[in-house]
């Protein structure tokens, strides 16, 4: 009895591991990539700026792994409805929250946050919004720190 696999099945089973191998290598530069933009310098976190031209902070959610787009124009940290699910918290109570896009409702929750460099908050009230579509780390966090752009990287101090 012949125990083969047809011959379609065969290369489609090895285009699927070919396309896998491609993805994870992909997923691998990416993590590389955004783990590059972030760096101590004695003392300082510098961030550089990304290729979307923003400036991305990588960090915690409860444990979370998560990338921080750092938002000087947003009062508090927001977080995406899903992401803020993931991490257990739990709705405190609504908010209507005033975005780009418009006002948006969602609810007020408690994170503890922990950025790369050691800057931590905890049970820091943080917005929790479906609509959004990354964590943005707010003014909540930043005012608390000493900061400075300058040539495409953000230069941030914890000791104020």
């Amino acid at each position: 009895m012949n125990k083969e696999l047809p011959q379609g099945l065969k290369l489609l089973t090895i285009w699927l591991l070919i396309l896998l191998v491609v993805f994870m290598g992909f997923k691998a530069w990416e993590h590389q990539r955004a783990q590059s933009l972030v760096s101590i310098d004695g003392g300082a976190i510098v961030l550089k700026r990304g290729p979307d031209g923003h400036f991305h902070w990588p960090g915690e959610v409860n444990g979370l792994a998560v990338d921080f787009l750092v938002d000087t124009g947003a009062t508090s940290t927001a977080l995406p409805q899903a992401l803020a699910e993931r991490a257990g918290l739990v709705a405190e109570a609504s908010v209507s929250s005033q975005t780009a896009a418009g006002v948006t409702r969602g609810y007020r929750a408690r994170a503890n946050i922990a950025l790369r460099g050691g800057v931590q908050a905890e049970r820091l009230a943080v917005t929790v919004l479906p609509a959004l579509g990354a964590p943005l780390l707010g003014m909540d966090i930043l005012a608390k720190l000493d900061f400075k752009q300058q040539d495409g990287t953000l230069h941030i101090r914890a000791d104020r």
